[in-house]
């Protein structure tokens, strides 16, 4: 992005995307919300166009794109009726080897992800116990030889079944025995074809159609060469990727809100009720008006926090207040949509309920937007911590 506006290299990214996309039909997502289905031909056309791999440098057989590129990909999906949360966590996850891993393990790793030989999909980090507060985790990791022996429990392990490769945290040191209580975690790459028993999983049946998986790792064995970074500086190099997070789901996000939009204004429009069009109303127009304006204020926020990213700065606040008001925005158009709809929304051919289901899951995920506005309280307003 230049400033706030696309690129003409962006538009055409946009373009190639969304073209792809047209291949992937609503009556298609409808099918994969319904039958509860992976949409793995559709995740595995991304990858062959090379979309999942743009973060990866040109190097290493990437796109060697920015976040900015990234965002856009996400957006359009979206925007298109189709859902990058299937697919998106290779864009981002991969980011804790690009950052921190050394040239051994971006050379083993990043050529067959590039490639799409290899998966990177998962990400082990939430736990039953835990929840948000990732520092009580008590997955452990105990160095023995040339290896590390890992035991504990995930929760929200999303598409496990779809991923070769999976970055995985745990403790080196307990909690007890730190200092600060955010040292002594550590950040491991599994390869899961090699896992074995040692990581067994469950499906969690969930109301939107995305595959997430309680796990449970007992004496998984990982060489010592797989450790990302420095052991017990694991903390960290996770937060060091949460801004890139926030900026991706939350561009998948607005790309939901502006589809609900589109599809709320055309119902609208052609709708006739009482002798004329059900957009005429106010009570109809003004909420996806509302919506709407609210979709373009967090995209132009966004597009900042997206621009502070590529310059190395820090975008905490503009990162996590974007997946706060794009969350609330689409939900925001989502309950406008439904409402224009009326009993239809509720029919699986509109496709309404699909998106609006999805909708009221970002308010919750990947973080609390209560805890985003804990963060915004305190570390940018100064106020005092309220946990």
């Amino acid at each position: 992005m230049t400033g706030f506006w696309l690129t003409p290299e962006q538009r055409a990214l946009r373009d190639s995307v969304a073209a792809l996309c047209a291949r992937f039909d609503e009556r298609y997502w409808i099918t994969m919300d319904t039958e509860h289905s992976y949409p793995l031909d559709f995740v595995q056309a991304l990858s062959d166009a090379g979309f999942l791999s743009v973060l990866i440098p040109e190097e290493y057989g990437g796109g060697g794109g920015t976040i900015s590129d990234a965002a856009v990909i996400l957006e359009t999906v979206n925007r298109r009726g189709g859902s990058g949360l299937p697919a998106h966590a290779q864009m981002y996850t991969m980011g804790v080897i690009l950052r921190h891993g050394n040239d051994e393990q971006k050379a083993r790793w990043l050529p067959d992800i590039a490639a799409g030989k290899t998966r990177l999909q998962a990400f082990g980090v939430t736990e039953p116990d835990a929840g948000s507060d990732t520092t009580r985790i008590t997955t452990k990791a105990e160095l023995a030889g040339d290896e590390y022996v890992i035991n504990g429990q995930k929760m929200w392990t999303s598409r496990l079944e779809h991923s070769d490769l999976m970055v995985l945290i745990a403790r080196t040191t307990p909690y007890e025995q730190v200092t600060k209580k955010t040292d002594g975690i550590s950040v491991f790459v599994v390869d899961l074809r090699e896992a074995g028993d040692a990581i067994r999983y469950s499906r969690i049946p969930v109301l939107v159609p995305h595959e997430t998986y309680s796990v449970t790792i007992t004496d998984l064995r990982v060489p010592k060469q797989n450790l990302i970074g420095e052991a017990g500086k694991g903390f960290r190099y996770i937060l060091s990727g949460l801004n890139a997070e926030r900026i991706l789901v939350a561009s998948e996000v607005l790309g939901d809100g502006y589809w609900l939009v589109g599809k709320a204004v055309r119902y609208a429009t052609d709708r006739v009720v009482f002798d004329r069009p059900i957009g005429a109303n106010q009570a109809v127009q003004f909420p996806i008006a509302q919506a709407f304006a609210q979709l373009e204020a967090a995209s132009l926020l966004r597009n900042k926090a997206a621009v502070m990213f590529e310059r190395g700065e820090n975008p905490g606040f503009e990162a996590n207040a974007t997946k706060l008001l794009a969350s609330q925005a689409t939900w925001d158009a989502a309950n406008a949509a439904m409402t224009a709809y009326g009993g239809y929304g509720m029919a699986d051919e509109c496709g309404i309920h699909r998106t609006f289901r999805a909708a009221r899951l970002h308010i919750v995920a990947p973080v609390s937007n209560n805890l985003v506005l804990s963060f915004i309280a305190a570390h940018t307003l100064g106020l005092p911590r309220s946990y």
